[in-house]
């Protein structure tokens, strides 16, 4: 885009002298003192024997891959990037309540145990409390309160990490006669092992002493949150 646009035709927004200051040529050429890089040629002039070969022959100075795919396929870009570990918000600290804002339990407070190496946030309701199981959460969907619980003698185990929460893989799709015939059927909800409720109970009986001592705490936990009319998140001190 030209640098001063026309008010109408044939008269610009800036001056004659406006223009010529932003275009910087009163600084004068610039001047290097770095040697130009030489450029190699793309071929040499080779001397080449016999009599029917005109004595000379231009030869290319680097050689041509040998093998080529027969159809043009684009090849992904190679990335130098190395991720880095998601830095945790200072606000958020072991223990400190958090408020929902997306997914199935959105408007739920819950309380942070710890990050996991995804950067994802592990947090539990308590389940028995407010019905939210251990889950991760991303944290740039929670608002972290000024709420904090004391959780003394809370240890998250090792195995509760980004692969525990993987789910399994499905089994093979049905035959066409067996599809044919469950059509219409309710699926049947499989059941939660065994490992995942005992490790729910153990890391919620922690948290849920640590609710005990603190007065209305409990249902501070089971209320939902949300906004009514006039109100605003970044004027509010949670």
């Amino acid at each position: 885009m030209a640098r001063s646009k026309e008010l109408v035709p044939g008269i610009g927004r800036l001056s004659r002298s406006q223009v010529a200051a932003r275009r910087g040529l009163w600084k004068g050429p610039k001047k290097s003192d770095k040697p130009a890089v030489e450029t190699t040629p793309e071929t040499v002039e080779k001397t080449v024997g016999g009599e029917k070969n005109n004595g000379t022959r231009l030869v290319p100075t680097t050689k041509a891959v040998r093998y080529y795919p027969a159809e043009d396929v684009r090849q992904p870009k190679k990335s130098r990037k190395s991720p880095k570990p998601t830095a945790l918000r200072p606000s958020i600290t072991p223990g400190t309540v958090l408020i929902l804002l997306a997914g199935r339990f959105r408007g739920k407070r819950v309380v942070f145990l710890k990050q996991l190496e995804s950067g994802l946030l592990l947090v539990t309701g308590p389940f028995k409390i407010n019905g939210v199981p251990l889950r991760r959460v991303n944290q740039a969907y929670a608002i972290a309160t000024s709420t904090k619980l004391e959780l003394e003698g809370l240890e998250v185990a090792d195995k509760i990490n980004d692969a525990y929460f993987a789910k399994p893989s499905k089994s093979a799709s049905l035959s066409p006669e067996e599809e044919f015939f469950t059509e219409g059927k309710p699926k049947e909800k499989e059941a939660l092992p065994e490992s995942r409720t005992a490790d729910q109970k153990e890391v919620d009986a922690v948290v849920i002493n640590a609710v005990k001592k603190v007065e209305n705490l409990s249902k501070y936990l089971k209320a939902s949150w949300g906004l009514s009319k006039g109100e605003f998140p970044h004027k509010m001190k949670f």
